[in-house]
């Protein structure tokens, strides 16, 4: 292939759309673009899209602005608006096949799996025997608080306390609960080894 020099004639013929000067524009910089885009891009109509915006944009621009500032360096500026139209099909793919991997994640995971659902009630019986084991204070604060998930102020309203006290009530109430948990835990462990 043979490079050509550019100067502000050629830009001038390209921007008055002279017919023979745009054939030469198109033709050369086509073998170099398809060579730049052929390593980027794998689908021939990619190739074809993203070199037909950049002709459009570089036209639009020189005929918008009338002249470009250094002529010799239109091959500088072809590669540059190729550089932008690219990325800018790089985000529009990856925002497309982030959208397919929701839809199919949508799809696949449409709800609950009987296991998980199996599970969640075990655990929300669970919680109820422990819960139950509490005394009537702790099981109302962790009830009204983690389970109902009401607002503080309302529920120390209820309780009659403050926001600073009702944190010391629900530490409490945690440690309770937890201690309540770790020593069913331990017996059911206990009772699976015997």
């Amino acid at each position: 292939m043979e490079f050509h020099a550019f100067d502000a004639d050629y830009i001038r013929a390209l921007c008055a759309g002279d017919a023979c000067v745009e054939k030469h524009f198109v033709s050369y910089f086509t073998s170099l673009l398809n060579l730049k885009l052929r390593a980027r891009l794998q689908s021939p109509q990619a190739i074809e899209d993203v070199r037909q915006e950049t002709f459009t944009r570089v036209l639009a621009a020189l005929r918008r602005d009338g002249n470009l500032r250094s002529p010799d360096r239109l091959g500088a500026f072809v590669s540059t608006v190729c550089n932008n139209v690219l990325l800018e099909h790089y985000r529009a793919a990856s925002r497309h096949s982030m959208l397919d991997e929701t839809q199919a994640a949508t799809l696949v995971a449409g709800g609950p799996s009987v296991f998980d659902e199996v599970l969640s009630g075990q655990l929300k019986a669970e919680v109820g025997k422990i819960l139950k084991r509490l005394s009537p204070r702790d099981r109302d604060l962790i009830k009204a608080v983690f389970l109902d998930e009401r607002d503080r102020e309302e529920v120390c309203r209820e309780f009659a306390v403050d926001a600073d006290y009702l944190r010391v009530l629900l530490f409490r109430a945690r440690q309770s609960f937890k201690e309540e948990f770790l020593k069913q835990a331990h017996s059911a462990l206990s009772f699976k080894t015997d």
